[in-house]
């Protein structure tokens, strides 16, 4: 993954973000020891501080869960609930997008759907 300063989403949350995907993609599976925010911290060049931020907000989301003195833990749920909350937020504001600009283009329900399912079949 890059980080991207100039993107309108801060840096923390690229990083939470990345480590998300690694999570649905199986990259970092439950009970395993995730990078600390010293590692991020050196590998992204980014402050310290802000790589604890992006872990941070994981933890919170019950995504990571902290063992003392030993680090940061993908939690035994973290797959269920980042699936739901994407599938359930940002999944489905992009799609409510989607229609909206449809409706404007004066596209029809089928052509959408056509549109959708040609997308889904070129990423296979």
């Amino acid at each position: 993954m890059s980080i991207n300063p100039d993107s309108g989403t801060p840096i923390y949350l690229q990083i939470a973000d990345w480590i998300e995907d690694g999570i649905l993609t199986g990259h970092f599976e439950e009970d395993e020891k995730v990078y600390s925010q010293y590692q991020l911290a050196e590998q992204y060049r980014i402050n310290p501080a802000t790589a604890a931020k992006g872990l941070s907000v994981l933890a919170e989301q019950g995504i990571l869960y902290k063992k003392r003195g030993l680090g940061m833990f993908v939690s035994p749920n973290a797959r269920k609930i980042i699936f739901s909350r994407r599938r359930n937020g940002v999944l489905q504001e992009k799609i409510r997008d989607a229609v909206t600009e449809a409706r404007l283009l004066g596209l029809s329900k089928e052509e959408l759907v056509a549109m959708l399912r040609d997308e889904m079949e070129e990423e296979k």
